[in-house]
């Protein structure tokens, strides 16, 4: 049985959303659909997950039902939900979406939207902003902040008291030492180990990480 407070949609249908379909449903949420601009997303194609329409759709239609923003693209991400505040204000994400394989310490703060993949750990008085994306496997350290719309893929390591900026990417694997603070909407390349500050809207990669470029 659940509740309709627990109904749930989801906004996107590819390969995010399939993991993020398994872990709301092992957390008691009842997933109504999905909405992407395609027909053929890989949601409906592997699970048969029923598609509610495009995203515009969602912005026009009627009822509050809870969602989540199941993309993995930071930009995408943080972008869709810009529009979804302006256009659906009385709209709200559900709580953040753990799987039951992941450890959250008590202590830790986890934004509206967030998700946490299976093998995940976030520790004592974490912080972790809204949309964010903690992915299977890793590890957030004790008093790290972690912006909204930012994505740790699996495997990533960030040290103690680490600071990660809002949309910024840190890719597969990825190391960061502790008090390393990495601005917003950059990119960590997998497998990088960071031992420096990173300025806002830069691409590292290396051992150790070295800066590539800075967006403007």
């Amino acid at each position: 049985m659940h509740t309709a407070d627990m109904n749930l949609v989801l906004l996107g249908g590819g390969g995010h959303a399939l993991v993020v379909a398994e872990a709301a449903a092992l957390a008691g949420y009842f997933v109504t659909g999905f909405y992407d601009d395609r027909t053929d997303a890989v949601l409906a194609r592997r699970v048969a997950a029923v598609r509610l329409g495009s995203l515009d759709d969602f912005l026009n239609a009627d009822g509050a039902t809870a969602y989540i923003i199941t993309i993995g693209d930071t930009a995408t991400r943080a972008a869709l939900e810009h529009r979804v505040r302006r256009g659906r204000p009385a709209t709200k994400a559900c709580r953040a979406i753990v799987h039951p394989r992941a450890i959250v310490s008590p202590s830790a703060e986890l934004g509206a939207g967030v998700f946490v993949g299976p093998g995940a750990i976030v520790h004592s008085f974490a912080q972790v902003g809204e949309h964010a994306i903690i992915n299977s496997g890793a590890i957030v350290e004790h008093e790290c902040k972690v912006g909204e719309h930012a994505h740790i893929a699996p495997g990533a390591i960030l040290g103690g008291n680490v600071s990660v900026g809002r949309a910024t990417l840190l890719g597969i694997g990825s190391r960061v030492i502790p008090r390393v603070k990495i601005g917003n909407e950059c990119v960590v390349g997998s497998g990088a180990v960071v031992i420096r500050d990173v300025p806002d809207r830069a691409r590292v990669v290396g051992v150790p990480a070295r800066v590539m470029d800075e967006r403007p």
